[in-house]
């Protein structure tokens, strides 16, 4: 219908400058009119390209915990739209491992140029096994010395340091940590606390993530004696479970106890009292995480980052 060769319908239908823009628009016009569409498996096998990247978060340690945490939404929301900007679809998986080879599954599966994951919860070997065979792969999470998988992600020994600071600079001295200190970031936070409160005590109160086990964790360790006057929160959410428990205990925030959480979610600012909290800056880390994974995928070389993070003061402590 065109009066071209096939090839020169495929270069005009892909915008290839060695067609003239009259033909391309005259080709373009007939595929509307007729219905025809390139065929997209097709040029990607062409190209060694799917087009599309996965965005897992692997919940070794938390198989509770569910996409809709406001944490995890937002981070996942800035990366969707980074890559959809530039041209990539989603694969989004919440991964709930039975065994080592749930990353190796989605490395090979042959649907996805690259792999973003959220978080490395207790899967953190098997992640570097992986990175080692892998280049476009990259982790929201901490960076250890020698490790071979790229991270982005907050200053989390940093971060529980300024909370520390700030409790102490209000004369708290029974401090605890609310939450799982087991995933490596909740780690980090909590060394960072200790750290930076030095001779002061701190009491750790280890619970699940979800906001249930939390709120009832909190209320037993309140009805077992004296509470503590400062509780730092391994994340926002936890502390808005605290924040629930302790006004049912009638206690007041921040008079009897100050409360600071983590992350800065945009319901930190709307609980009562509005949160004090430990902002993670996810404009910049996703940011940085999809640049990343775009150098990886074309070949180039590439290094993790560590995100400052920011203490802001709300009403609650």
């Amino acid at each position: 219908m065109a009066g071209v060769s096939t090839a020169t319908v495929s270069r005009a239908l892909s915008g290839h400058p060695s067609v003239s823009k009259t033909t391309q628009e005259r080709i373009r016009a007939l595929a509307r009119e007729h219905g025809v569409r390139p065929n997209q498996l097709a040029r990607n096998l062409r190209l060694r390209s799917t087009g599309a990247i996965a965005l897992a978060m692997p919940l070794g340690h938390a198989r509770t915990q569910h996409l809709t945490d406001p944490f995890f939404l937002s981070l996942l929301g800035f990366l969707a739209d980074l890559l959809v900007d530039r041209g990539y679809d989603i694969l989004l998986s919440r991964v709930l491992p039975e065994n080592d080879e749930w990353l190796d599954r989605l490395v090979d599966s042959g649907r996805v140029d690259g792999v973003l994951l959220v978080g490395q919860s207790d899967q953190y070997d098997t992640i570097e096994r992986v990175a080692a065979r892998y280049a476009p792969l990259v982790v929201w999470g901490v960076n250890r010395p020698g490790q071979r998988h790229l991270t982005i992600g907050s200053d989390n020994i940093r971060g529980g340091g300024i909370a520390a600071t700030h409790l102490l600079g209000l004369g708290r001295q029974r401090l605890l940590f609310l939450g799982d200190p087991a995933p490596p970031e909740f780690a980090e936070r909590l060394a960072g606390f200790r750290d930076a409160a030095g001779a002061t005590a701190v009491e750790v109160l280890s619970c699940e993530m979800d906001p249930d086990a939390v709120h009832a964790a909190v209320r037993a360790r309140l009805a077992a004696g004296t509470a503590p006057d400062a509780i730092f929160a391994a994340s926002d959410v936890a502390a808005m479970s605290a924040l629930r428990a302790l006004t049912e205990a009638g206690l007041d925030v921040p008079g009897d106890v100050a409360v600071i959480g983590y992350d800065d979610v945009t319901l930190a600012a709307h609980t009562s009292p509005p949160l004090t909290t430990i902002r993670q800056d996810l404009v910049t880390g996703t940011r940085l995480m999809v640049e990343t994974l775009l150098r990886r995928i074309a070949g180039e070389t590439a290094t993790s980052a560590i995100v400052p993070p920011e203490l802001i003061v709300r009403a609650s402590a």
